[in-house]
């Protein structure tokens, strides 16, 4: 069977998860999605897109959006600096969790996927403004999708910022432990509008693919260092479905980092090849009912397991 027909009955084949998920409903712009959508991309190493079934809706890229701003971060800072910061450990507690902040004695964030490392990530962005700092973001984004369609959902910030009241209080924790120097609120506008950035799923294998090529675009055109795309692809290996990391790995075969949008973006490093997914239905973890299913398919179907 064709790469093509076999991703489209995949995709039909997994609909009937997504009846086991829900929509995200703490973020009330989130809980207007429609459930029944499933769609999947798959990127090759020569830059070529198949994919399926809502393929083209738009959503909110939420905490993927975390991926790409470590990647900006590292090229505006360097390693060194970045990792002053936080550190490169799975938390093992809930993405928004206070407890390793407060029960470790530098206060610093365990990784910069969990929610307090990735604030922190945000406020090491260069720009004299939160407006220069997003658009740089975004920019960015734009790039290394390779489309220029991405944009932010004005409802979907709007939102986030409504609901955002731990975030605050995990950036006012730091702030008063003396480990966060940026301004608090602004730095929080920014990520705001950060996870509010619209993608697609075929955009979103194409973040995937960028990272599992080493950084380079389709077109040959390197725009982060190797080592800066390696970071970034070990942690979403050890860290980017939180505290299901583990079990990620182990049952699916390859690093996935997740989005409460209902994406699921996977550089398979190995192979040079991206995938993504799309389903709003969400488990408890977070993470797509429908996507899940598809990925396993893949996994287990096309070899893509990297053990």
């Amino acid at each position: 069977m064709e790469l093509e027909e076999f991703l489209k009955s995949t995709v039909e084949k997994n609909k009937p998860l997504m009846a086991k998920g829900h929509v995200a409903t703490y973020i009330p712009e989130l809980a207007k999605v429609d459930p029944n959508l499933l769609g999947a991309a798959i990127i090759t190493p020569e830059g070529k897109v198949i994919s399926a079934g809502d393929d083209k809706v738009k959503f909110a890229i939420e905490s993927i959006s975390k991926t790409v701003v470590l990647a900006l971060a590292l090229l505006d800072n360097g390693e060194e600096e970045v990792f002053k910061h936080m550190h490169k450990e799975p938390s093992g507690d809930a993405f928004n969790s206070i407890v390793k902040l407060e029960t470790k004695a530098d206060h610093l964030p365990r990784n910069p996927y969990i929610n307090p490392g990735a604030i922190m990530t945000t406020s090491l962005i260069k720009g004299s403004s939160p407006d220069e700092k997003f658009n740089r973001i975004l920019s960015f984004m734009q790039k290394i999708a390779e489309d220029d369609s991405l944009d932010l959902a004005t409802e979907t910030y709007l939102s986030e910022k409504a609901t955002g009241d731990i975030n605050r209080a995990l950036a006012y924790y730091m702030k008063g432990q003396g480990v966060f120097s940026a301004n608090v609120d602004d730095t929080l506008d920014v990520y705001f509008r950060q996870c509010s950035i619209n993608v697609t799923a075929i955009s979103l294998g194409k973040i995937a693919g960028f990272f599992a090529r080493g950084g380079v675009l389709t077109n040959g055109e390197r725009i982060i260092p190797e080592r800066y795309a390696q970071i970034v692809v070990g942690l979403i290996a050890t860290c980017g479905m939180y505290d299901q990391s583990g079990e990620f790995l182990d049952n699916i075969g390859f690093p996935g980092k997740s989005g409460v949008g209902g994406g699921i973006l996977c550089p398979l490093s190995s192979k040079k090849i991206g995938i993504a997914v799309f389903g709003p239905a969400i488990d408890k973890e977070g993470n797509s009912t429908g996507g899940m299913g598809i990925l396993k398919d893949l996994s287990d179907k096309l070899n893509y397991d990297m053990f």
